[in-house]
């Protein structure tokens, strides 16, 4: 959390009078979203711009739906490479089943 925080990520958080964080509901949706696209690969350069254009308003609702399509292609193609690894591992194990079944 502290690292998202120094890389300008979490502008959206409020402190308390101790300068802790705190988090609401819409901040927690807003942290899950930046999860998301980091664990779908997006650099932290990208998500910081997505955050800056989320406060910045309706304004920039054009560069966020132009970004969130990149992302989605992207994690498309990632889902058709890893169903491609699956069907190999796939058909190693039915190779090493018939070659147990035959022993």
């Amino acid at each position: 959390m502290r690292y998202y925080d120094k890389q300008g990520l979490l502008p959206f958080l409020k402190r308390n009078e101790k300068g802790d964080r705190v988090f609401d509901e819409g901040s927690l949706k807003f942290l899950e979203m930046i999860l998301c696209l980091k664990n779908t690969g997006m650099p932290l350069r990208e998500i910081k711009q997505f955050v800056e254009w989320n406060m910045n308003g309706e304004d920039t609702l054009p560069q966020r739906l132009d970004m969130m399509k990149k992302q989605e292609a992207i994690v498309l193609k990632q889902i058709q490479e890893t169903e491609k690894h699956l069907k190999k591992i796939r058909e190693k194990i039915a190779r090493y089943e018939r070659e147990m079944d035959t022993n």
